[in-house]
């Protein structure tokens, strides 16, 4: 820094102290810049050297994501699971094509099963990535997290614990007074160390899954198997009420009345049972069926006749149905009822 002194600008003492503590002040922050190493930001005297820049909250789906149709997003979800892509990369993971379609999609409750599923593992990887210092990684998974479940009880704890490793690894970093190249370095090595974590983790999660749906679907066997066999033991039991009052309608006098619909005298109807999905989809329905009681009561030949809408509602209207009885009538009779089904009731 040059000041000049000479004739023609005349500075009086006060100007020269001034000019000479400005240069003294320039000096300073140069050599300060200069002794700040490469990569590593310098510590405001607000903040202080303890606490980390605020980072902004991570996207959980990115704009790519989202802009996807629903289908697009089954089918990306789909293939995503099946190559064990849970969670990760971000921008191509099964959880976050979950979260774009539960957005367009609220009510499926095939997409919210499966980010419960996935939760656990994800919660696993936060920490991990948390563990190895690899903060934005851990900040995205909680992006996910959060938006899976708000109130899902690791988030503020995540929260937490990825703050206060992200405060222990600056005032670490600011300490071991890292070079441009070495922090360069200790990157790629947690980059690599990342994608083979996750990879790992997330083959060994889709073993688990694999195991959890293959004891799904041997439960599921087993109570179709027992609702066959019940069925079976229906249609048994109706088959030998059909023949017991075809007995009694042939040892019947040829001029006793026929009986009609107008004699049938309900004992016990009970309700059907909702279907669960229709229950939480709000759907809402009818269905008519037509049936024969027997001489003794009994109902039998169940069938439907119409049904709005189709299939949801008929298996419960036909096992419903069966469990009503009646008073014995002179001869069996065959009517038709129909039967509401409202979300509301």
């Amino acid at each position: 820094m040059f000041i000049n002194t000479t004739a023609g600008g005349r500075r009086g003492p006060r100007r020269l102290l001034a000019g000479a503590a400005l240069a003294l002040s320039l000096a300073t922050l140069l050599a300060s810049c200069k002794q700040e190493p490469a990569g590593t930001p310098a510590a405001t005297p607000a903040a202080g050297a303890d606490a980390p820049a605020q980072q902004a909250p991570a996207e959980a789906v990115s704009a790519e994501v989202a802009a996807l149709s629903s289908d697009q997003l089954r089918e990306a979800a789909s293939k995503a699971y099946q190559e064990s892509r849970l969670y990760a990369p971000g921008g191509d993971n099964a959880m976050e094509y979950y979260l774009a379609l539960r957005d367009k999609d609220p009510a499926n409750a095939g997409v919210s099963s499966a980010l419960v599923d996935l939760l656990p593992m994800t919660v696993i990887a936060t920490e991990q990535s948390r563990d190895r210092g690899d903060f934005d990684e851990a900040r995205r998974l909680l992006a996910l997290i959060e938006k899976t479940d708000s109130s899902y009880p690791a988030v503020e704890r995540l929260k937490t614990t990825i703050a206060s490793a992200e405060t222990d690894a600056a005032r670490r970093a600011q300490q071991e007074q890292l070079t441009a190249e070495q922090e360069a370095e200790r990157r790629q090595q947690l980059e690599r160390d990342r994608l083979e974590q996750q990879r790992l983790a997330q083959e060994q999660a889709a073993r688990d899954l694999a195991t959890q749906q293959a004891q799904a679907s041997q439960e599921a066997q087993r109570q179709e198997a027992a609702r066959q066999e019940a069925a079976r033991q229906e249609a048994a039991r109706e088959e030998a009420a059909r023949q017991e009052a075809a007995r009694q309608a042939a040892s019947r006098p040829a001029n006793r009345p026929a009986a009609s619909a107008s004699d049938l005298r309900a004992i016990s109807t009970p309700a059907p049972r909702y279907p669960p999905d229709a229950l939480r989809a709000g759907t809402g329905g009818e269905v008519q069926v037509e049936f024969t009681v027997g001489v003794d009561g009994s109902v039998g030949d169940v069938r439907v006749v119409r049904a709005d809408p189709p299939r949801t509602f008929d298996r419960e209207a036909i096992n419903a149905v069966r469990r009503w009885r009646f008073e014995p009538v002179p001869a069996p009779v065959t009517t038709r009822r129909t039967i509401n089904f409202s979300p509301s009731q």
